[in-house]
């Protein structure tokens, strides 16, 4: 019998050599590639920005305090464009503020067509950096083919509005809706059981009713409206416009529309919202003439990006003096248990960059960023009592509350020297609840039962296909209320006060900023910067710099930010998209896996939150 192998076999192993042979052609590639790139990120030189040219601020995405945690990888390959998914507020104000004082900026141009919101808090900071940079004597032109409410908000600060004629100004005002789902879950057969504490704790409301309740009603009321006065002022005090133009705009939209045959182009031109009806050939024919003519017959202008990077990289090439240093934690997200990656609040995570701080002596104050609706009641103080370790070792702490800082992250905000909020931050929402939905009608209709027998009556506490016994029910309202007890004795030592004077403002209760400072629960009002220099005042700093704290970056983590970050990405830009990573890397890159969301975003041990329901959904 021959041992020469057979025609398939021989088939079969020329695929496999041929699939060996791309794929260490693919490898070699992407090599030569990275080392292009590292020569390129390494390089000494600085290409020097133009003499004269406008700063391009196109936002896109949401604004954060913190990006969501992307792999470096996926940063390289999938370079960003003008929709990025998130945009960090602090870098947005550094390129403003930088370009107010940089004589090679001549003006600024906001295109915002990609900015998909981020709340009012960040709108204002941002604001008021461009008033700030309209300050300096620099002339700001906003451009857009439709400007949305949050949009809209950032545009009124421009010396020029110019909007597509086949565009519109969609003013809409706040709104805060849920869907309920009682009635559906009836028809389900599911079983919640719900447990809380404070009449305002809405945040369970959805699964208790098929519509909002009376008190949910009220308090979301009074901060909704709170916040549209905030907007429509700032609105009507920058484009001059009567007392109540806004409302007038909104409410009366459809007569109006009428009025101007349904072009609601006209209608924002007519209204002084806009200062200019300009086609896009239009817009560009004013930046040319506002700006300068550039080699491609565009107008002179430089990106955020490109300019941060190229102010940072000269910065960092200059000699500086060694100053004391202020750090700067930002918890961004639910609040959850265990280890989290950046843009969600890890009990563990956070807890970890504190212990981090206290251990470097160059940190001689600390600042917590806090943009939260709460979630895990147990993470919450795991964090909150890394905090009062914290000022234990001497570090002072300072929280600064950017859009939301609410419920849980309120908890964590107790645990500062000083809790500093801006007027539009929603607050407060001090109140605990506990969910536990069961499954035996819904399994009893499908024919599946459960039965058994233990040895306590707790025995089937785990069993979601079982109903809740009586001792079960009590068990977990006792938890509930202790930990509101609890949170109402931190909230009255942090604030000098006594419990029984906190419930009356807490059971759930949302507060703006502004508000919760008459109450008492902030110590100031002001926004990073102003809560950066309370630091510097109680640590006795005159001169400082400040330094996010964040996980450190393992080699290959740093090498491919740096990478995706610095002039790689420019590189890359130009490249023909056959050419880079993301054109032959998908197929390979998509088999190795993305790093996976949490499976379950509700994960504290014992099943009890502090959760600001309606402080993510304001509209």
């Amino acid at each position: 019998m021959s041992d020469k192998p057979g025609l398939i076999r021989r088939f079969f192993r020329l695929l496999g050599k041929l699939a060996y042979g791309i794929r260490m052609l693919i490898n070699l590639l992407f090599l030569l590639v990275v080392a292009a790139l590292v020569v390129s990120v390494f390089q000494k030189d600085v290409q020097p920005l133009p003499e004269h040219a406008a700063l391009h601020i196109a936002p896109g995405g949401e604004l954060v305090e913190q990006k969501t945690y992307t792999d470096p990888l996926t940063q390289l390959m999938q370079q960003s464009g003008p929709a990025d998914a998130e945009t960090l507020v602090r870098d947005v104000i550094e390129a403003i503020d930088r370009g107010a004082t940089d004589p090679r900026i001549n003006s600024l141009v906001l295109e915002l067509n990609y900015l998909a919101g981020g709340g009012l808090t960040k709108l204002e900071d941002i604001g008021k950096a461009l008033q700030r940079f309209r300050d300096s004597g620099k002339p700001i032109v906003a451009v857009g083919d439709n400007f949305t409410q949050e949009q809209y908000y950032l545009a009124s600060y421009a010396d020029e509005i110019h909007l597509n004629p086949m565009g519109a100004v969609l003013i809409t005002g706040y709104g805060s809706y849920h869907n309920y789902f009682k009635e559906a879950l009836e028809k389900l057969r599911v079983n919640v059981h719900v447990f809380r504490v404070g009449t305002y704790k809405d945040a369970i409301e959805p699964l208790t009713r098929n519509d909002m309740s009376t008190a949910s009603r009220e308090h979301n009321s009074a901060w909704l409206n709170a916040l549209w006065a905030v907007y429509t002022d700032r609105v009507e005090t920058q484009r001059n416009l009567p007392a109540d133009a806004i409302d007038d705009y909104v409410n009366n939209l459809g007569d109006k529309l009428a009025e101007h045959g349904g072009n609601a182009a006209e209608l924002a031109m007519a209204t002084g919202l806009v200062d200019q009806l300009s086609t896009r050939p239009q817009m560009a024919a004013r930046l040319r003439e506002l700006a300068g003519v550039n080699d491609e017959g565009g107008y002179q202008n430089i990106d955020m990006k490109r300019y941060l990077s190229h102010v940072r990289r000269t910065d960092a090439l200059e000699p500086s003096l060694e100053k004391d240093k202020i750090g700067l934690i930002v918890a961004k997200g639910m609040i959850l248990d265990g280890e989290q990656p950046a843009g969600t609040i890890g009990g563990d995570s956070l807890a970890e960059l504190l212990r981090q701080a206290r251990k470097n002596d160059e940190f001689k104050a600390l600042v917590l960023r806090i943009d939260s609706p709460g979630g895990s009641a147990f993470a919450s103080e795991v964090i909150r009592q890394e905090l009062a370790a914290t000022r234990k070792a001497g570090l002072p702490v300072v929280a600064s509350m950017g859009t939301v800082a609410a419920s849980g992250g309120y908890w964590i905000a107790t645990g500062a020297d000083e809790v500093w909020a801006s007027p539009t931050t929603m607050t407060g929402s001090i109140g605990v609840f506990g969910v536990i939905p069961t499954f035996e009608d819904s399994l009893g209709a499908l024919g599946v039962h459960s039965d058994g027998i233990g040895t306590t009556e707790l025995a089937d506490f785990y069993r979601l296909d079982r109903p809740m016994s009586p001792q079960a029910k009590q068990v977990v309202q006792s938890g509930v209320n202790h930990i509101y007890d609890y949170f109402l004795s931190l909230v009255a030592e942090a604030r000098e006060s006594t419990p029984e004077a906190v419930h009356e403002i807490a059971q759930g209760r949302v507060w703006t900023g502004e508000k919760a400072r008459e109450l008492g629960l902030v110590d100031e009002l002001g926004n990073l910067q102003q809560a950066t220099e309370a630091a510097a005042r109680l640590a006795g700093l005159a001169q400082y710099e400040v330094e996010e704290i964040s996980k450190p970056l393992n080699f290959r983590e740093q090498l491919l930010q740096q990478l995706a970050n610095g002039q790689a990405a420019s590189w890359l830009a130009g490249l023909p998209q056959s050419w880079t990573p993301a054109g032959w890397l998908a197929g390979l890159y998509e088999g190795m896996g993305r790093p996976l969301e949490p499976l379950s975003r509700l994960n504290d041990p014992q099943g009890i939150y502090l959760q600001c329901f309606e402080c993510g959904t304001v509209r």
